[in-house]
């Protein structure tokens, strides 16, 4: 639950306020005359005397103001609240903001979601926003979310620590000290230890160093046994004792740099990795703790300084103040949707079940996610295992040696960059990172083996064990799962990393920063990511889609940059004319199947032509045919790049229905035409992609088609649409490339570039006899199956089972919120767990007629392996009642042999 609203003690509630009155830059900001603004409204400029606002900044917001003025129909906001938001754009843009966000906040009285949807809604325009202020409000946004989380673990937490803590704490003025210099100095420590402050994962292991350090140091009496019996009676020496064991009597009393036990214990209580947080104390804390000359004195830290430091972060920072939420404050508060969301999660699976299912917090499921991937891991640490050394020696050349210098240069190059991007305390850490990566790139990189030799029958590798492409985007793919995993990789941004859109250094490490650490281009890294996702079911559904979403950043935009090998194989399949395109609208409406793997992909593999005979197969060793005289020999096909294609043509024809489905519901007609001008631009005139973005030439191709149809639809109107779909960014429209090193709006795009290109080919649709309408390509749901997620039992609408995983997560873990959790194998508990799973099978809308012929469990169940032990559930011992269930798990069975059986004719099938 959200804190409830509190006062403070009032000596600190006024030191707050007297701290907040006081700009970041007062003392360069002059002060505001009336005389030189009283073409304004007088409370305007008495709103920016108020924040200190510069004469530049004041006079752009204002004219930001009369610009949005005639939509304030559609904002329904005050006209102080625009103009606190006008004074954020505008201080944002000239980077002159005079006030912290917490400041304007309070000004106005709203809190942080209501203010950033505010901003949002002045882009009536598409120039309303800048880039810069976009990104802005995005890190803005996620360092409040993050914010939000930590407090609300900090606040349950204490409540296990502190004896008090969940009493009413104004009774109690010392615990209340405490806790609150616990949350100040925790703040000052992420502030100061990390530069990406939105980082969950590491701050809130930075949250469990500062509770360490406070807990061993307060009075017992005001602990709760647990942690009371688990601070550590004897006392390790601390790490660097050898130079101050020279000067005894004048050190002051040593204090262990950390205790261990205490730290396990809290890592234990709060599902973190022990070893993690320990690096993080002895790196990032330990640096924090020596800044403030804390690290060796048994005493507790200053308030009144602790809190003055971190108010001059705060002030430098212009952002949230952190305190507010130990104090309760309405501008940091979540909003009342929010609330009864949190409310409504089920806390426990039935009334008469003792056991709780904790709900999936941010860091929750951040624990979860990590523990997971630590399981699924092999146990052999960051070496190769003996079957993949085996793979290795059996090659014509043996790669281990350049696999493992290849691993030595980029795990120095990743942790470096991942220090200069997360904290200066932090390459340790990008380490931890790396090592987990590289377990991850053998174990994938195995499984793939063993699939190509059951495949192909064979053992020597040595071509593709050789290919430093290859190595180099397995490991890549491995490293952004790790990255994903722990939330370093996120799509908040959509991905964006371009120049001069205001991105500071906390986007980084979104995709694509792996490929800029590893110089790999994104065409070849699209190679892996399927054949990564098919090696290794254990991966998470989110993980699937964040992999997913990787393949659409690529095909959308990345793999178009300059310099791509994208372009000089599309420039080879297209030398031979339009025979020989990359892909014919013909197959553009064939089902998306294939069977290539990662290695036919990197070994550039070819498929025969169709007027090649067939015993003249095309391999990659292929000799070309005899050509006729003054013909030149016609280079195989990529399959790389018609699987490229294939993708990209679905992916398009998705989003292009979309949008509209949004715009353009009232002439459906449209759809399939605008459809034919975008394929046949991505097919024949691709060079219209190089450095921009595919949903630029579909948002041109509507607009074309709607112009010579007579639709009155404007480019307003499109990207205003193009907003609300998922994955996009205002970038996309407001920074296309006009010429080198030039870019401009879509509009200009459209007028200067795009209809300059095709307007032969647009105007035709206009004339009596268009052009052939494109196929419409088959969509699938998903390209990628999640083999881990839960499956409905047939004829049920509230019955589930999911495939036994390792039986190193607890059930708790493995299973989402529910109102039954059962793990078959395991002990039920409770005797009346069966009768309970009946009624919930009973209340089905379908009759199970079956449970009435057979008397007796069908046999197919014995193919069911759940239990942990390797033996059979089914038992003729088994009461009546659980018959029922037996009967709904063996048809789910027989359904699931029935469909791999269909599903291995049709893969023999394809291979002829």
């Amino acid at each position: 639950m959200p804190p409830k609203k509190r006062n403070s003690g009032t000596a600190q509630i006024k030191e707050v306020k007297s701290a907040e009155s006081v700009s970041p830059n007062k003392k360069e900001c002059p002060e505001l005359s009336f005389k030189k603004h009283r073409d304004k409204d007088a409370e305007f400029v008495t709103l920016c005397k108020s924040l200190h606002v510069t004469d530049l900044a004041c006079d752009r917001a204002w004219e930001l103001w009369k610009s949005v003025q005639e939509s304030m129909d559609e904002i329904a906001e005050s006209q102080r609240r625009v103009w606190a938001a006008c004074l954020f754009v505008s201080g944002t843009d000239v980077n002159v903001a005079s006030f912290t966000l917490t400041q304007v906040l309070k000004a106005v009285n709203l809190n942080v979601k209501q203010f950033v949807a505010l901003v949002r809604k002045l882009d009536v325009n598409m120039d309303t926003i800048s880039s810069k202020v976009n990104s802005a409000l995005t890190r803005l946004e996620k360092k409040y979310d993050v914010l939000l989380a930590l407090y609300q673990r900090f606040e349950k937490t204490c409540r296990k620590i502190f004896a008090m803590a969940s009493e009413n704490l104004l009774s109690f003025p010392r615990e209340r000290e405490t806790m609150r210099s616990c949350w100040i100095m925790f703040l000052l420590a992420k502030g100061r230890a990390l530069q990406m402050e939105d980082d969950l994962v590491i701050s809130f292991q930075l949250l469990l160093c500062t509770l360490e350090l406070f807990i061993k140091r307060c009075p017992p009496d005001l602990l709760q046994p647990l942690y009371k019996s688990a601070i550590s009676k004897v006392q390790s020496p601390p790490t660097r004792t050898s130079r101050r064991s020279q000067s005894k009597a004048k050190s002051r009393p040593v204090e262990p740099e950390v205790d261990l036990q205490l730290l396990n214990t809290l890592c234990n209580e709060n599902e973190c990795n022990g070893e993690e947080v320990k690096n993080v104390y002895q790196t990032s804390f330990s640096a924090f703790l020596e800044s403030l000359d804390l690290s060796r004195s048994p005493d507790f830290p200053q308030a009144k300084d602790l809190n003055q430091q971190y108010e001059d972060h705060y002030l430098n920072s212009r952002g949230i103040d952190g305190r507010l939420f130990f104090d309760g404050d309405e501008t940091v508060l979540p909003s009342k949707v929010e609330i009864l969301q949190e409310e409504r999660t089920p806390k426990k699976n039935l009334a008469d079940e003792e056991a709780l299912v904790p709900p999936q917090t941010p860091i929750r499921a951040a624990m979860t996610s990590i523990h997971q991937l630590r399981g699924d891991l092999p146990s052999n640490g960051d070496q190769p295992s003996n079957n993949l050394v085996t793979y290795f020696k059996n090659c014509t050349v043996d790669p281990m040696q350049d696999v493992l210098k290849r691993l030595e240069t980029v795990g120095q190059d990743f942790s470096r960059r991942f220090g200069e991007a997360v904290g200066p305390h932090c390459v340790v850490l990008g380490w931890q990172r790396f090592k987990l990566g590289v377990r991850l790139y053998y174990k994938i990189m195995e499984a793939m083996l063993k699939s190509e030799e059951k495949r192909l029958s064979v053992q020597n590798f040595s071509k593709l064990l050789n290919d430093a492409t290859f190595h180099t985007s397995l490991l890549a793919c491995a490293l952004e799962v790790v990255m994903a995993t722990y939330g370093e990789s996120s799509w908040r941004t959509g991905g964006y990393n371009h120049v001069g859109a205001g991105n500071s250094v906390e986007t980084h490490l979104c995709f694509p920063w792996i490929l800029d650490v590893v110089h790999l281009h994104a065409f070849d890294f699209y190679k892996v990511i399927e054949s990564f996702i098919k090696a290794e079911p254990t991966l998470s559904k989110d993980i699937v889609k964040h992999l997913e979403t990787c393949e659409n950043l690529i095909m959308e935009r990345i793999a178009w940059r300059p310099g791509s090998p994208l372009f000089e194989l599309l420039k080879q399949e297209n030398g031979g004319g339009a025979a020989d395109q990359v892909e014919t609208a013909a197959s553009i409406s064939q089902p998306l199947q294939h069977n290539h793997t990662a290695a036919d992909l990197y070994l550039s593999p070819v498929r025969p032509r169709r007027d090649l005979p067939p015993e003249a197969p095309a391999t990659p060793t292929s000799q070309p045919l005899n050509q006729p005289a003054g013909q030149t020999p016609r280079l195989p096909k990529s399959n790389s790049l018609s699987l490229f294609y294939k993708k990209l043509y679905r992916l398009a024809y998705t989003r292009l229905q979309l949008l509209c489905s949004y715009l353009l519901s009232s002439h459906p007609e449209l759809e399939p035409i605008i459809w034919t001008l975008f394929q046949h631009t991505l097919q024949h005139e691709y060079e219209l992609m190089r450095d921009r973005h595919l949903d630029q030439l579909m948002m041109s191709a509507m607009y074309a088609i709607c112009k010579v149809k007579s639709v009155d639809l404007r480019f307003k109107t499109i990207v205003t649409a193009y907003k609300n779909m998922a994955n996009t960014n205002q970038e996309t429209f407001k920074h296309v490339l006009i010429a080198e090193g030039h870019y401009d709006s879509i509009i200009v795009f459209y007028n200067q570039v795009f209809m300059q290109k095709l307007k032969t080919n647009i105007l035709q649709y206009a004339s009596t006899r268009p052009p052939t309408l494109s196929p419409i390509p088959q969509i699938p749901r998903s390209p990628y199956k999640f083999p881990n997620s839960p499956l409905r039992v047939p004829g049920s609408n509230n019955v589930y089972i999911s495939p036994l995983k390792s039986s190193r997560m607890s059930p708790g873990i493995m299973t989402p919120r529910s109102k039954m959790l059962v793990s078959i194998g395991e002990s039920f508990g409770l005797p009346n767990r069966f009768q309970k799973i009946n009624q919930m099978v009973n209340s089905g809308d379908r009759s199970f007629k079956r449970s009435l012929d057979a008397g007796s469990a069908p046999k197919p169940l014995k193919r069911l392996r759940f239990d942990v032990d390797g033996q059979d559930e089914a038992d003729s011992s088994k009461s009546g009642q659980d018959s029922l269930l037996i009967l709904k798990l063996a048809e789910m069975s027989s359904t699931r042999n029935r469909m791999q059986e269909q599903k291995m004719k049709e893969d023999a099938e394809s291979k002829e």
